[in-house]
């Protein structure tokens, strides 16, 4: 019995210091950061450095005038400012489409072997001592470049990223309500994490990087931006956030799209464990682990595992300890996975109740961590892009 006990109570704590206490505990860290740590200042204020634009696009013939436009719109000197869209294996009108304007520098050959490889390809043909990275499916505010550059007059950042946004319309579905919620919840964590130390893992959508410190991966690596934005700090820099410089997404379509999207991102956060190992060495990189590890690891592999032992001792210990704590917390579990239920048979009739959505979208991750981590076993999960779904912006 007490064994049961001891799991129940670990795998509790687990969960909640994952995804809520890691969040406070971070909060009150930088406050005393903020206490007793001189702030240095660096004049940014006429920093306007050469920079170059990656756009990876692959079959956006729908959307990629739009990028275009939005891409030509950005406050920032022209004469300082390359811009590149790579369209490698595209099928459709998107290479044509790029080709009609001047100011874009197109890259494109017939084979399609991934964004991995396009951005490798992209990196030779930039000449810039900071280079961008975003996704041909978001609109970036006019002011991003300038208010991503101007965190480099700091020698020590390596890299920066700026904010994911997710446009969920009023009519809004499953996907969007929940993907929206949890973005929001993670911009928090970003933010708290770069005033500690460094963002713990960029997004792609829009990531930036010093040229000399862009490292080349291997074309195989699922998440590249995570992948990348690590190493950085592991050469000794630190990855800034800028929430002032953001991209916006549609959310994915439906909960089958977003699934997709997940499964592929779990199935490349086992594959990046292994490529930075060196990163669980919390003697050689004390902050940077400790944020790793309670940020990004435990999300990946003991909290689904945690969901599955606390419900399993929880219905033990009321059976056979009768307390009623134990009984209590079954009926709150039970309820919890209720409503996931009915959000779920919500999301399938597009019926969006927020409050619902939340155990909803909850659960749904940590199950895409067990399909993720099955495809990464079986090397299932390709590095190809298999677009989801996305809703049209208004």
């Amino acid at each position: 019995m007490i064994a049961i006990k001891i799991i129940f109570w670990v795998s509790l704590f687990v969960i909640v210091y994952s995804y809520v206490g890691y969040g406070i505990l971070l909060y009150l860290l930088v406050q005393l950061k903020g206490i007793f740590a001189k702030k240095k200042s660096f004049d940014s204020t006429t920093y306007e450095p050469f920079v170059s634009l990656v756009v990876a696009a692959w079959n956006e013939e729908d959307f990629i005038q739009a990028k275009i436009d939005n891409t030509l719109q950005l406050e920032y000197p022209q004469d300082k400012l390359q811009v590149i869209f790579i369209t490698d294996g595209s099928t459709d009108k998107t290479p044509e489409i790029v080709s009609r304007n001047n100011r874009i520098q197109l890259l494109h050959e017939p084979s399609r072997r991934g964004k991995v490889a396009a951005m490798n390809r992209a990196i030779d043909f930039v000449s810039s001592p900071i280079v961008i990275f975003c996704d041909a499916n978001t609109l970036l505010n006019k002011e991003c470049i300038r208010n991503l550059v101007i965190h480099y007059a700091n020698p020590k950042v390596g890299a920066v990223s700026g904010e994911k946004k997710i446009h969920v319309p009023e009519e809004g579905q499953a996907a969007a309500a929940g993907e929206g919620l949890y973005w929001k919840y993670e911009s928090f964590l970003k933010r708290m994490d770069a005033q500690l130390y460094s963002v713990v893992g960029a997004a792609g959508e829009l990531f930036s990087v010093r040229t000399e410190l862009f490292e080349k991966a291997a074309e195989d690596t699922i998440i590249e931006d995570f992948v990348q934005s690590l190493k950085v700090c592991m050469k000794g820099y630190v990855v800034h956030y800028e929430p002032k410089a953001y991209a916006v997404e549609s959310a994915s379509l439906s909960m089958r799209d977003e699934q997709k999207r997940k499964v592929r991102i779990c199935a490349g956060a086992f594959q990046a464990m292994g490529i930075l190992k060196d990163l669980f060495n919390v003697f050689k990189y004390p902050v940077l682990s400790f944020q790793f590890i309670s940020h990004r690891i435990l999300r990946w592999t003991l909290c689904p595992i945690c969901l599955c032992t606390l419900l399993a001792t929880n219905l033990i210990l009321a059976v056979l300890d009768s307390g009623q704590l134990y009984i209590g917390f079954l009926f709150l579990q039970l309820m919890f996975y209720t409503m996931a239920i009915i959000g779920w048979i919500y999301a399938s009739r597009n019926i969006k109740i927020k409050f619902i959505y939340v155990p909803y979208y909850f659960l749904f991750m940590n199950i895409s961590v067990f399909i993720g981590f099955a495809r990464f076993v079986q090397n299932k999960q390709s590095v190809l892009w298999e677009k989801a779904a996305r809703q049209k912006t208004a």
